[in-house]
């Protein structure tokens, strides 16, 4: 697959300037055995709607957005109070109603904790995108390499998503108390229903197993919306959680970069496909032979100087490839130049075997699974430099 530009005469001078450039026949004339097109007339291009923004403002935290919970204050229908009428069924009725009660009361307790788990857990959404939109506001502008405040307002972040975990575990012990409630109210409707039929009753019996029947009948309803929102929002929250965690380790390679990259690329890559041979290498250990055929590279970087800026280009181009095709799977190419003698190959291949373990690092702290990434190597007589080639298939 080959990653097309939009706009080849400003990305492929900014791409060659990093070092790393998108395969494109256009782009890459050496490749093609075409001629190269004369770019040394300026090109006006005309600015974007964002650049003629007067007033621009700075995105907030890269992702998802806290997850909305449930606002339903669960209020009982409460027990209408009867006289006992002495009688076997009066004397069932007084019970059951009792143990509705008892009920109601558990039930109003539940509601109290949910309406302060949930202001918890707002309160500490708020606080953890509070942290992370400084942090991206902070790398959107440009920052120091490893910056020390970004690294503790990291950290910060770190421990209010905690805190949001916690509050999930909190809603589950509430589901599961929820649940037992769910229980007990059927029970007691099943028993309500099943005292019409026991000998012994008068009509005023009768009577008030009606309005019992209805309050529980009412509980009953209440519990099941009850457990019902609560499950809502717990499945909400943990799928927002588990997001935010697989965002952070990217955003902390963004730190350490002093650049923002984007999201966790693990939520693109979100469909899982057949095992891949030799997808999980070793990084000290040795890569095995890749034929390149005729296959087009997405990405090229060519290390010909020391700490080459690829990883943006790189992000873009795997995150791009990704919204394509979610199931892609992406080969990284050691390319060794076969110049000079049989020393300088071996060390070329050294080389060349490190810069891809460093680009498969860069990939999986961005947040791509390592199922989806093979390591192997290969030799190229055009090279001339020490080169990583990215494929897709």
């Amino acid at each position: 697959m080959v990653y097309r530009i939009t706009r080849p005469i400003v990305l492929s001078a900014a791409l060659f300037a990093a070092g790393c450039s998108f395969i494109d026949e256009s782009l890459m004339p050496a490749l093609t055995g075409e001629e190269a097109t004369d770019t040394s007339k300026p090109v006006a291009i005309a600015p974007s709607e964002a650049e003629n923004n007067p007033d621009p403002t700075v995105s907030g935290a890269v992702g998802s957005t806290p997850p909305s919970l449930g606002t339903t204050n669960f209020v009982t229908p409460g027990v209408t109070p009867a006289p006992n009428t002495g009688t076997f069924v009066g004397q069932k009725v007084s019970v059951l109603r009792s143990e509705l009660g008892a009920l109601q009361e558990r039930l109003k307790l539940r509601n109290q904790q949910l309406q302060q788990i949930r202001v918890a857990a707002t309160g500490n959404s708020q606080a953890y995108h509070g942290t992370i939109a400084a942090i991206n506001t902070r790398l959107q502008v440009g920052t120091t390499p490893g910056n020390p405040v970004l690294i503790n307002q990291w950290n910060q972040a770190q421990l209010q998503l905690e805190r949001i975990g916690a509050d999930i575990s909190s809603m589950n012990s509430l589901a599961n108390a929820v649940a037992s409630d769910s229980s007990m109210s059927a029970y007691l409707l099943e028993s309500t229903r099943a005292a019409y039929g026991l000998s012994g009753a008068i009509e005023e019996d009768h009577r008030q197993l009606a309005i019992l029947e209805d309050e529980t009948n009412r509980t009953v309803v209440l519990v099941d919306r009850l457990l019902n929102e609560l499950s809502e929002d717990i499945s909400r929250q943990t799928t927002y959680v588990g997001n935010e965690r697989s965002n952070l380790p990217t955003l902390s390679h963004s730190i350490k970069n002093g650049e923002l990259l984007g999201t966790s690329l693990a939520s693109r890559a979100y469909l899982a496909p057949a095992p891949v041979a030799n997808s999980s290498p070793v990084l000290g250990g040795s890569s095995q032979t890749f034929n390149t055929g005729n296959r087009q590279p997405l990405v090229v970087i060519r290390f010909d100087r020391p700490d080459v800026p690829y990883e943006q280009a790189l992000y873009t181009a795997v995150n791009r490839t990704l919204q394509g095709r979610p199931q892609s799977v992406f080969d990284v190419v050691a390319i060794t130049p076969l110049q000079g003698g049989a020393a300088n190959v071996a060390l070329n291949q050294t080389k060349s075997t490190r810069n891809a373990q460093k680009v498969l690092r860069s990939l999986t702290d961005m947040g791509l699974p390592a199922s989806r990434v093979s390591l192997s190597a290969s030799s190229s007589g055009q090279a001339v430099t020490n080169e990583v080639h990215i494929y897709v298939r």
